[in-house]
């Protein structure tokens, strides 16, 4: 569950929390709190570095832009399932998901058979040569798809497969500018920082022909859920922002970074309307809503009743593994035999296998349904906390991508920052 107070900032510290928080945090301090329920599984002795001596060297070999969560941050040292466990062994329950990514468990026993087998065969050929597993998993992948979207890239990450995608629509319209919506995350590739449009991950360079029209955000947006409004801003801003044409549109259709936000009903059919008639394509991110996660539905496109012309997905189909896709028509794939486009590692055989054995675990341990109960019955206990607290001032999302939103102001919906990272580390005590 994605749980944003806002964003976070590493830069600020803990406040005294106020008396709402407190409350919400006291009311499992009085008693004795609630214990995990039992797991069979041992982690083995850990050998290694401290959490400190891991830190000081993080500090001294990785890049300064690094951060990390909680005041004390946690050494991970293995995984199993849904649970994580730290250096003394301690058992945590990962409802963060390796920030929405793992999809079927952490190390869970068929992926990893899948990839230690293939990578005692063969771990590494490009796609200079034949090897079935690339193609036995884009088959698998495009029968999860709807209408003409029969064409799969295989990339390493969300950032390159929305680039990629961005080249395509650029390429296939003939046309420049992308439209992407405010408080969006797209990437931070120099080739997708522009379609992201939350400052605190963009750096000052040029970003391209990226226009970014006001968020159907149906808790803080200025028109609420009244999709049609959403809507004719899209068009009022290709009217008199742009030449006229543009070359396409993405969207995350519950916005992942930005903190969970669902697109306001209905908006994507009409915007997609909108932008054909622009000479423009249609792109869904689905590098957090993919795979079932969104409980009802594969994809959360769906939830909006479209198809888009490209789809592009990461995180949830490899399960941990670098791996990414970009999926289109025939018509849109064309363009790109007008010169060579390759990639060393994409669809690579180990990747392949781990990711057609994801999409196999997904249906075998009916996964979707698993998100679509579980996800239920977390968000009407949250929304029962939020009847009892002023505090939280949005419950949000579908399936297991749901958000909380604290406020100090219900009205003013003033983002409560310190309070939140004050909620952060009582959750992981």
């Amino acid at each position: 569950m994605a749980f944003w107070g806002r964003i976070l900032k590493r830069a600020l510290q803990p406040a005294r929390p106020s008396s709402d928080a407190a409350a919400l945090c006291s009311s499992y301090s009085t008693n004795a709190p609630p214990q995990l329920p039992r797991f069979d599984h041992l982690p083995k002795p850990y050998k290694g570095p401290s959490a400190d001596a891991v830190l000081e060297k993080r500090k001294k070999f990785l890049g300064p832009s690094l951060f990390y969560f909680y005041e004390k941050p946690l050494n991970i040292v293995e995984g199993k399932m849904q649970y994580l466990f730290d250096e003394s062994g301690r058992r945590y329950l990962d409802a963060f998901a390796g920030i929405v990514t793992v999809s079927c468990g952490h190390c869970h026993p068929e992926v990893l058979d899948a990839i230690i087998e293939q990578s005692k065969l063969l771990q590494h050929a490009t796609t200079i040569y034949l090897h079935h597993a690339i193609g036995d998993f884009a088959e698998a992948l495009t029968s999860k798809l709807p209408g003409d979207l029969k064409v799969v890239y295989f990339v390493n990450s969300g950032s390159e497969a929305n680039e990629l995608a961005t080249l395509m629509a650029r390429m296939y319209t003939g046309n420049l500018e992308m439209i992407s919506l405010r408080n969006a995350y797209h990437g931070g590739s120099s080739g997708t920082i522009g379609l992201t449009a939350l400052n605190t991950w963009k750096y000052s360079i040029p970003q391209g022909e990226i226009h970014h029209v006001m968020n159907p955000d149906p808790y803080r947006g200025p028109f609420g859920s009244d999709a049609k409004a959403y809507a004719r801003d899209v068009q009022d801003h290709i009217d008199f922002g742009t030449s006229g044409k543009v070359a396409g549109f993405i969207a995350e259709t519950i916005q992942g970074v930005g903190g969970a936000v669902e697109l306001a009903p209905g908006y994507l059919k009409l915007v997609y309307d909108i932008v054909r008639k622009a000479g423009g394509v249609c792109i869904a991110d689905e590098v957090q809503t993919g795979f079932g996660r969104t409980g009802g539905h594969y994809w959360g496109f769906e939830t909006q009743g479209v198809i888009p012309d490209i789809v592009t997905m990461a995180k949830g189909i490899g399960n941990g593994l670098p791996l990414g896709a970009v999926v289109t028509t025939p018509e849109i794939a064309s363009v790109m035999a007008q010169k060579i486009q390759f990639n060393t590692y994409g669809g690579n055989p180990v990747c392949s296998a781990g990711g057609h054995a994801v999409l196999r675990v997904i249906d075998k341990e009916k996964r979707q349904a698993h998100c679509a109960d579980i996800g239920s019955h977390l968000i009407s206990r949250l929304k029962e906390l939020q009847q009892k607290y002023d505090i939280i001032g949005d419950v949000r999302g579908r399936g297991l991508m749901l958000g909380v939103e604290l406020v100090t102001d219900r009205k003013e919906k003033t983002p409560a920052k310190a309070e939140t990272l004050h909620l952060f580390e009582k959750l992981k005590e």
